[in-house]
This record gives C-alpha cells, sequence and structure tokens, in this order.
C-alpha cells in the first residue's frame, strides 16, 4: 500500500492535522486505537505510517483512510473502477507517467479535466498534469489499488481489462475456423493469438492471481463455457465466456504451455512462466479430452507464499514445541500424511527452511520442485529418464547430506532406501497418503519394510488438514438453535466444552463467502517405548490407534479442529466435513 500519512490542512482551519486525528475526529477510531498501533509499529520496528499500520491491524479500512484525507484537503473521495473512465479520456497523458505517479485521467468535459490520485496534497502533480496537458485540472481523491486496477484495465498490454468489453467486441465469426476439421493449424495457431483470446487468458491468469486462487478450471459442457478458481480449497464459478471461445482459448494456452496444439485426444502436461504483479508464477498446466471439449485445469504456484514459517501454519503452542523436538532429532524418519491439498508440502518446506544453515546439508527430491528454498539443493524427478524417487535418492545418499526430504514414499524401493538412510544417520522427512497419524506405520508395513525398521526408524508423524478460517472482517456470534445447542452439549459432555461459536456473514473481503484463508490443523503421533514395542511385533492399526491415544499429549485431527472452534478461528461445520473418515 503506498504511503497514506500525508499531513494535510484542513479545509477549515487550515492547520495541520495527523490522520489518527482525522479517523478520531471521524470516530472511526479511538485514541487507544492509535496508541496500540503506535505500539505495534514500535514492537515490529516497521518503518510504516501510522494509516498503513491501522489497516494492517484492521482497526480501519483503506478506503476510510483516504476518504477522510480527502475531506480534510477538500478533495472529494470516489471509488473507481474501469466504467466510470471515458476510454478516449485516458490516454491523455503517457503510460510512464500514469503509472508512476499513480494519477488517472478520468474524464474531460468542456476542457476541464478530472483526474484521480491517491495524494490530495501533491499540488505540484495537478500542475505537472495541467502543463502536459494544457486543460484545467480538477482531482478527486482514490485509493491506490482502485487507480491500479483501472489503468491495468486500459492501458495496452495490460494483464487486466473489462471482461464485459471483450464479450461485448467478439464477434463468432472471426472464430468459425475452429467448427472446422483441425486442418489448417496456422490458422487456429492465428485464432489463438488474436487479441480477444490473449486478452482473456491473460486476465484469467492475473485475477486468479489477485484472487490467491489455487487453481483454475476451465470447463467445456453442452454449448456451455464456464471458467470456476479455487480459493482456500474450495471451487466458485468467475465467469461463462462464450462457449465458441473454447478451442481458440485451449490452443493460446496450449502454445503458452509448449504443448501440441494439433493433439486433442490424449492428455497432456506443460509449464508456463508468467510475471503477475510484478512477481514471477509458475503455472502447471494439464489438458484433457472430453464429451464436450477439452477441460484445462492451471495449478499456479505462486513462489512468494513459499516461505512460510511455522508459527503461522495453526500449530497449538503445545504441538509445536514437540514437532520442534522431532525435528531438531539427529536422524530418523519424520512423516507428514494427508490428502491430496492438505499442506504437507507447506508443512515440510516450512521445517526445512527454519533448519537450513550453513553447516547443513540439506537435499530434496522431488515431482516437482514447487518452490525454491535458499540453502536447499532441490532435485526434481524424471520417470521418463529413469530418475525416479527411489534412484534419486540412492545417488543423493553419495551426496554427504544430513537431512534429506522426499517428496512422497511411493513404492517398496523408496520406503526401504530412506529406512536404510534413517539408520545409517540422516534425518529423513517424507509424506504419505493416510487419513490419521497411526495409519502411516500401517502403510509402511504394507508396501514391504519390516516392522522392526520401522520401529528402529520411525520418530513421528504428523496428520494434517486444513479448514477455512472465518472472515475477521464480517466475524461475529453464531445464535445458537435447538441444533447447535444439542451439539455442543454433546462436545462438553466429550470433554470438548465451546462456549461460543463463529461464523462470517459474508462481506466484500470475503467474496461473501464468510471465509479468509486457511490453517492447519494437526495430529502428531510420537511413538514411546511401548509403542515402538508393538511396531516392532507388527501391531495392527486399532491397536496403534489406542495405544496413540493412551499416550501424553495426543490428540486426534478433531480434538485439535475443535480447539480452533472455541478460539473462534473457524467453524464447526469446517472441522467435522475435513476430519470425516
Amino acid at each position: 500500500m503506498a504511503a497514506i500519512d500525508t499531513t494535510p490542512k484542513t479545509a477549515t482551519t487550515g492547520k495541520p492535522m495527523r490522520v489518527g486525528d482525522l479517523l478520531i475526529a471521524k470516530g472511526l477510531i479511538t485514541e487507544e486505537d492509535v496508541a496500540k498501533a503506535i505500539a505495534y509499529r514500535q514492537d515490529k520496528g516497521s518503518d510504516k505510517l501510522l494509516g498503513e499500520v491501522l489497516v494492517e491491524l484492521e482497526l480501519v479500512t483503506t478506503d476510510q483512510v483516504y476518504e477522510v484525507l480527502a475531506e480534510a484537503c477538500g478533495v472529494p473521495f470516489s471509488r473507481i473502477h474501469p466504467r466510470l473512465v471515458d476510454p478516449r479520456t485516458i490516454e491523455i497523458l503517457p503510460r510512464e507517467f500514469t503509472e508512476k505517479n499513480l494519477v488517472l485521467p478520468l474524464f474531460n468535459v468542456a476542457g476541464k479535466l478530472t483526474v484521480a490520485i491517491h495524494e490530495p496534497t501533491n499540488v505540484f502533480l495537478l500542475d505537472e498534469v495541467t502543463r502536459m496537458t494544457g486543460l484545467s485540472v480538477q482531482a478527486v481523491a482514490a485509493t491506490p489499488g482502485d487507480i491500479r486496477q483501472t489503468l491495468d484495465a486500459y492501458m495496452p498490454d495490460a494483464n487486466v481489462f473489462v471482461i464485459d468489453d471483450l464479450v461485448d467486441d467478439f464477434d463468432i465469426n472471426d472464430l468459425a475456423l475452429v467448427e472446422q476439421q483441425m486442418a489448417d493449424l496456422l490458422d487456429i495457431d492465428a485464432a489463438a493469438n488474436e487479441s480477444p483470446i490473449i486478452r482473456l487468458v491473460n486476465h484469467l491468469i492475473f485475477s486468479a492471481v489477485k484472487d490467491k486462487a489455487s487453481d483454475i478450471h476451465i470447463e467445456p459442457g453442452d454449448q456451455a463455457l464456464r471458467v470456476r478458481y479455487r480459493v482456500d480449497g474450495g471451487l466458485f464459478e468467475k465467469l461463462r465466456p462464450p462457449y465458441q471461445m473454447l478451442p481458440a482459448v485451449v490452443s493460446r494456452i496450449k502454445i503458452m504451455a509448449g504443448m501440441d496444439i494439433s493433439e486433442r485426444r490424449q492428455p497432456q502436461d506443460g509449464a508456463i512462466s508468467v510475471v503477475a504483479e510484478k512477481r514471477q508464477i509458475d503455472l502447471r498446466v494439464s489438458t484433457m479430452p472430453g464429451k464436450f471439449g477439452e477441460k484445462v485445469v492451471i495449478r499456479i504456484i505462486d513462489k512468494s507464499n513459499a516461505l512460510t514459517s511455522i508459527e503461522t501454519l495453526g500449530f497449538a503452542p503445545s504441538m509445536l514445541a514437540r514437532f520442534r523436538t522431532l525435528t531438531a532429532q539427529p536422524n530418523g524418519i519424520i512423516l507428514v500424511t494427508g490428502p491430496t491439498g492438505s499442506g504437507k508440502s507447506t508443512t515440510l518446506y516450512a521445517a526445512l527452511n527454519e533448519l537450513s544453515d550453513e553447516s547443513v546439508n540439506i537435499s530434496t527430491v522431488e515431482d516437482p520442485v514447487e518452490y525454491p528454498l535458499v540453502g536447499v539443493n532441490q532435485f526434481q524427478t524424471n520417470d521418463k529418464a529413469g530418475f525416479t524417487f527411489a534412484s534419486a535418492l540412492r545417488s543423493l545418499l553419495r551426496q554427504d547430506p544430513d537431512i534429506i526430504m522426499v517428496g512422497e514414499v511411493r513404492d517398496q524401493e523408496t520406503a526401504r532406501i530412506a529406512t536404510q538412510a534413517a539408520l545409517t544417520g540422516h534425518l529423513v522427512f517424507s509424506t504419505l497418503h493416510t487419513n490419521d497419524a497411526p495409519s502411516a506405520i500401517s502403510r509402511l508395513f504394507n508396501v514391504g519394510v519390516e516392522p522392526y525398521l520401522v520401529a528402529a526408524s520411525i520418530r513421528g508423524v504428523l496428520a494434517q488438514r486444513l479448514v477455512r478460517k472465518v472472515c475477521a472482517n464480517c466475524k461475529e456470534p453464531v445464535a445458537a438453535d435447538a441444533k447447535l445447542e444439542r451439539t455442543l452439549r454433546h462436545l462438553a459432555e466429550g470433554g470438548h466444552p465451546i462456549e461460543t461459536t463463529y461464523h462470517g456473514v459474508g462481506c466484500s473481503r470475503c467474496r461473501d463467502t464468510g471465509f479468509a484463508g486457511r490453517l492447519g490443523i494437526y495430529e502428531l503421533f510420537v511413538p514411546d517405548d511401548e509403542v515402538l514395542d508393538a511396531i516392532s511385533r507388527g501391531a495392527g492399526l486399532q491397536e496403534l490407534r489406542k495405544l496413540a491415544h493412551a499416550g501424553t499429549g495426543y490428540s486426534t485431527l478433531r480434538e485439535d479442529g475443535l480447539s480452533k472452534v472455541a478460539s473462534g478461528l473457524t467453524t464447526l461445520d469446517e472441522v467435522i466435513n475435513a476430519t470425516s473418515l
């Protein structure tokens, strides 16, 4: 966010007034809030301005800060969006100038140019606009986000556009060739490179990154085409382009991903690297032929989200301490288990990032390498070339590693080599797909690792799931009806008292879903001597679960989830859905 602590002179008194005073005068915050923000800034050693800190602490919104600043300066405040702009006026200033200064020409009426700026006190900027255009200039205040979004929507080669304009401009006849047999590939290539198609694909990628989506689904139906994004684990529909766009859109994506546009009967995989919001984003593309056309799924790998600290993953303090004790072991196997999309890789990356040190050789074998880790040697498998998990792990053991991370234990050979590595003085991290932590022991038995080797090498198993967090902006207590009261009473009788549950009522920040972001719920199984004896004799899953429950400090996924419900972080439905076996 741009600096928003300008010190204007109020329109009525002409006296300087700080942003905190302005917000207090409007009744939006209190003096205690200002003191809290100042203390927070000092504790963090931050050089952020007060307005930025207040927004970060969610005491006010960006709009509220800019609105009071504009009022104090005697300048109107407006929410800007592309539909408010005259497309002929926006080009009156050079693109470099508008982007550098965040100034947006809105419209020109009778020689008076109205521009949106984010610094209402910047008279020098307005003078420069007057000099460059030769017009009388009138300013309105707007947030930097609104100005950037609108500039991107209209400026040439921008990554964002107005979808309504694209549909209005789109002529189905331009793509009539896609209804024919795919004989002339040059024509298909040309159709995929038409401006509307490029703009549509760019928009899908850019807006997905902006919405913090993990996947884009382009799904053809019977004369229908829909695009859905996966955000916080759930899918929601983004838009419905004309169905006739599908072949050219798919071809455009294939060209970007280096795939064969002539092949439409077989699944294909590819990769794209793009720059969005001034950072590199990696995209993994998968196509699959279907009844109504090819379905495309684009996985978004945002490297800026890679390095997450363990503290932010959602561990309870006691469990975090136990997990750190595990990762400090000199050798052995630590497994992280859960279904696809449960955050296993994020947890492993966070652990390796914390362990990374100049004195330690950390190496990983992954399929694929999703995020780069500083100071870590990362290797990507290639099954076609014979570079499998097992062969890579065998070679890696000759590279003098201290800590090894294997992306997944998929077969007997990989499991055996990982076990041998743990027994010969290496700390090994890996993942499995099981419903709970004790099931990981049984899975190792099933893939052919002898029970005595499992008992000798295993140090701990972390099972996890991801649940959506209640939106802090629209969070409120749930009014307990008879059904909820019965549920809470039943939980209290089972030793899990919850006084109040919360939900999000829906707001613009959470797209009216009531949820914003996700956090983990965890089950940490650290075998004691009794459990290790049971493992060495090949104990069954039910016995292992019984012994785990009898151990000290063990709590199930659902129990950890219920503690987060009691803290108001998530909802009962989220925990129940995530922990149903």
